[in-house]
């Protein structure tokens, strides 16, 4: 796929986007226009107070993601995902149909009850949708499959809500209400029916109906991985703060800005258009993988834009209501408009690494229930987000300061996930590193395996040498370096973060020598990867050196494969020998420097003599030093 656009055409993508946003534009309609219908004719269907209503009616919606994930997480493994997919469409059109009968009876009950199955046929639906991307997508598609399915779903919840509204506004709403969400219910059982088989992975599994057992396994199985499980704990902060943010927004718009309605609508589709954006870039700027260097980089722009916006706030609102067009002229609007603009930019840089890293790295057997988990964590993040926010601004808080409360609190929440898992700092080091100084060409590095253990060997041209191969590589590497390089101040933490394996010469300190020797043995015992710099130096003069028997010696207490790489381009940057001093290190600083990275076909360990190795990394690394 040339684009991530692409996938909308594939059958094993499209159909799923189609249900997917049919699906999320269905529930906003709904439950946006049952909350407007309510709002403005409250004395006909109620003695309840409106604002009890719209509380009443969101959490009777998230209610069924608490009750019923752990159960959607075990159908989804224990059955074909394209079928329950269509099982929850078909539900979905039974529950409209409750819906009219709510309408028709005039019962707030019913209309309540048909609220509460469209949240059960969301929760449903949600470990299907994550779970079958890995199934149905390539590696290299699945970053753009989910920066897909987010946009789509923050642009059907935008148009859902305002489609809800402006039904819920127009005479004998409730029919329009009722045929609106049967056509859109119909149309995504028809876009079901295009979904591919996705086969079970637990067909045996034996469904456990108890929610606490379950939900409790689940997290479980989550936390089998580390990684995974704070994965999800980020996504699922992510999910506070937006809702956060998207729960004030209409008394923002008219308390702080002075707007009306219709500022409400434009606050909600900048920031609605940030995370489209902001996740379609993913794609492009993660290379068509999974980089979670973007992940830190999201937080920053989370953290940065949501103070902004605190400090951009108007200290008081118009003393009379702006309409679409004085908002807009209004002093601040702009710079409002642009801090949403870039929260949603962010959001989506910090959520669809995110939601990727978490597909590729759970357990297939399981990734049904760890998504499952996924949704109960997101639930319960966004209930507490909107107690903790309703009980600061109860007690006095205003909301561009609300606002402030909690990018610092994202900021504190990034840190803390970055100390936990520093692979995500690391990714993010060599993502500026690639990005800002060198443009990388990859070429062949589809040949380091996805698994198990193999040697990687490269010529020696800078002191960053780790760090460009490292970007081009989505597996963590064990660099075997000098002890001295790995001891730099500026780059040890790179490189202890990384795990790197110094090693030193016999002479200088054989106990480090053979220290080095055993992790790498320990190493690819373990099914990892390990790179080695055969030259033993940086080159003094760009050529390649002779190769030192340290491979050999590696390959006798582990025969593995061995990967040939060359890197070209890096001779006349600032971080090799060529620069002498500062000054000209600093004189050689290009931004978007091109450099290159050659993988070689694998060598077993028998055949990966010294010399034939340098005769391939010379090969490939042609005549650019």
């Amino acid at each position: 796929m040339s684009s991530p656009l692409d996938l909308l055409k594939a059958r094993r993508f499209g159909p799923l986007f189609a249900t997917q946003f049919l699906g999320a534009f269905n529930d906003n309609l709904f439950k946006n226009a049952l909350v407007v219908l309510l709002t403005f004719q409250a004395a006909q269907w109620t003695t309840l107070s409106i604002g009890v209503l719209a509380n009443l009616a969101a959490g009777i919606f998230i209610l069924p993601f608490f009750l019923f994930s752990a159960t959607a997480g075990q159908l989804a493994d224990k059955y074909d995902k394209a079928r329950v997919a269509r099982w929850t469409k078909l539900l979905e059109i039974v529950i409209v149909l409750l819906a009219g009968a709510g309408f028709w009876a005039h019962s707030l009950e019913l209309l309540l009850a048909a609220l509460f199955l469209l949240g059960l046929q969301s929760t449903l639906f949600g470990p299907v949708k994550y779970a079958i991307l890995p199934q149905h997508l390539r590696e290299e598609e699945l970053v753009g499959g989910n920066a897909l399915i987010e946009a789509g779903t923050f642009v059907a919840i935008l148009i859902g809500t305002l489609a809800g509204g402006l039904l819920a506004g127009i005479d004998d709403g409730s029919r329009w209400i009722t045929a609106a969400c049967l056509l859109v219910a119909v149309l995504g059982y028809w876009s079901s029916l295009g979904i591919p088989v996705a086969p079970a992975p637990e067909p045996g599994l034996k469904v456990n109906l108890n929610p606490l057992v379950e939900t409790w396994r689940n997290i479980g199985f989550a936390r089998e991985s580390r990684t995974v499980f704070l994965a999800i704990l980020g996504i699922s902060w992510f999910w506070l703060y937006g809702a956060l943010l998207l729960a004030q927004f209409p008394a923002y718009a008219k308390d702080v800005l002075g707007g009306t309605e219709t500022g409400v609508t434009l606050l909600l589709g900048v920031f609605t258009l940030g995370i489209g954006v902001g996740s379609m870039l993913c794609e492009r700027l993660s290379g068509k993988l999974v980089e979670i260097g973007l992940v830190p980089l999201g937080s920053i722009g989370l953290t940065l834009f949501g103070l902004d916006l605190a400090f951009a706030s108007p200290a008081s609102p118009p003393p009379a209501p702006l309409g679409l067009g004085a908002l807009l002229q209004a002093p601040g609007t702009l710079r409002v408009l642009f801090d949403l603009f870039g929260l949603g930019l962010f959001g989506g840089f910090f959520i669809v690494p995110l939601y990727a890293l978490m597909q590729l790295r759970s357990n297939p057997a399981h990734r049904a229930r760890i998504i499952a988990a996924n949704n109960i964590m997101n639930a319960l993040f966004m209930v507490i987000g909107a107690g903790a926010a309703a009980a600061l601004l109860s007690g006095g808080l205003s909301i561009p300061t609300l606002f402030a409360v909690a990018a610092l609190c994202n900021a504190v929440v990034a840190l803390y996930i970055y100390r936990l898992v520093p692979e995500f700092l690391l990714r993010f080091i060599v993502w500026m590193l690639v990005h800002s100084v060198y443009r990388l060409d990859k070429h062949n590095v589809e040949r380091i395996p996805l698994s198990g253990p193999a040697l990687l060997v490269c010529n020696h041209v800078s002191y960053v040498d780790a760090l460009v191969i490292t970007a081009a590589c989505r597996r963590p590497i064990r660099f075997v370096m000098d002890h001295r390089i790995f001891r730099w101040p500026l780059l040890s933490f790179v490189f202890r973060t990384a795990r790197a394996i110094p090693i030193a010469p016999a002479k200088e300190d054989a106990a480090l020598l053979d220290k080095a020797y055993d992790e790498v043995a320990a190493a690819l015992a373990a099914g990892e990867l390990v790179a080695i710099f055969p030259e033993g130096r940086l080159s003094p003069d760009g050529e390649l050196g002779p190769f030192r028997p340290g491979t050999q010696r590696i390959l006798e207490r582990h025969p593995v494969d061995v990967l040939p790489m060359a890197l070209s381009g890096l001779w006349d940057s600032p971080f090799s020998h060529k620069a002498a001093s500062l000054l000209e290190r600093l004189r050689r600083l290009h931004p978007l420097r091109r450099i290159a990275l050659s993988v070689g076909a694998p060598l077993p360990a028998l055949a990966a003599e010294p010399e034939r190795l340098r005769a391939q990394v010379l090969e490939l690394r042609g005549s650019v030093k």
